[in-house]
């Protein structure tokens, strides 16, 4: 078993190597459909008919999100950059007879001009790249994408929660492997490194690096970028954000 050292394309190798579905498992329908629950009623596009709503699910893995907005109707494109998870959430899509749009490309270069009325991009999708301007540039890119009035979701770890309450090493199972993670919060990113033993003892290590953003730097970003910041829930139940309890900051910005 090979692994990669080169934590500048972490994102790349690893989420399109099949152990990455079996290690997050635990991410399941039901957790998708309270979040997408919570951005419908926070945005109010759950007034409107579904059909006439249509959503970009940036980063969107095997689909679960994506997947959740279709069986409620609406008109729904993911995007990805591995071709493994696009093909999972094509497999899904079909086995449940939705019908979503699934496109695969690094999300710095999508070309979408005011299509959508929703753009979400969830889970510590965002902070991947080196240089914060490659960050800017993906918010211009989500920008350009919603039409007027259009919402932008952007689901990111409350960084004072996160380091309030870091675990800096655990060893879980998966199925048959076992994953050993190490994590780390130095230099603005959360860096996870991680170490998975299968029964024949061989070994396959990936890193995870996301850069981590305090409230006031990513609002900042987004005011700069044009959008307005509406509200910031705390965690995917809606609940009002709280700096130091809250674990997750899902910014709800708007588009004039």
């Amino acid at each position: 078993m090979q692994g990669t050292e080169n934590p500048s394309a972490w994102f790349e190798e690893w989420f399109n190597h099949p152990f990455y579905l079996q290690l997050y498992s635990h991410r399941n329908r039901d957790e998708a459909e309270r979040c997408i629950h919570t951005i419908l009623s926070l945005t109010e596009l759950d007034r409107k008919p579904c059909h006439s709503v249509s959503v970009l699910d940036i980063a969107c893995g095997a689909g679960r999100h994506a997947l959740e907005f279709a069986r409620l109707g609406y008109t729904v494109t993911g995007n990805d950059l591995s071709p493994f998870l696009l093909e999972e959430a094509r497999k899904e899509a079909a086995n449940g007879c939705l019908n979503v749009q699934l496109t695969g490309c690094d999300m710095r270069e999508i070309k979408e001009q005011e299509r959508f009325d929703l753009v979400v991009q969830l889970f510590t999708s965002f902070g991947y790249f080196t240089a914060k301007e490659e960050d800017m540039l993906v918010l211009q890119r989500v920008f350009d994408a919603l039409k007027s009035g259009g919402w932008y979701v952007l689901d990111l770890i409350n960084p004072i929660h996160l380091e309030r309450t870091l675990v800096p090493h655990s060893c879980r199972m998966a199925g048959d492997l076992t994953v050993n993670e190490e994590r780390s919060l130095e230099n603005g990113r959360i860096t996870k490194t991680i170490t998975i033993t299968s029964p024949a003892e061989e070994r396959l290590n990936f890193t995870e690096s996301v850069r981590v953003y305090a409230r006031e730097e990513i609002a900042s970003m987004l005011s700069e970028t044009g959008f307005s910041l509406s509200t910031i829930a705390g965690d995917y139940e809606g609940s009002p954000f709280e700096a130091t309890v809250s674990p997750r900051m899902m910014l709800f910005c708007r588009k004039p």
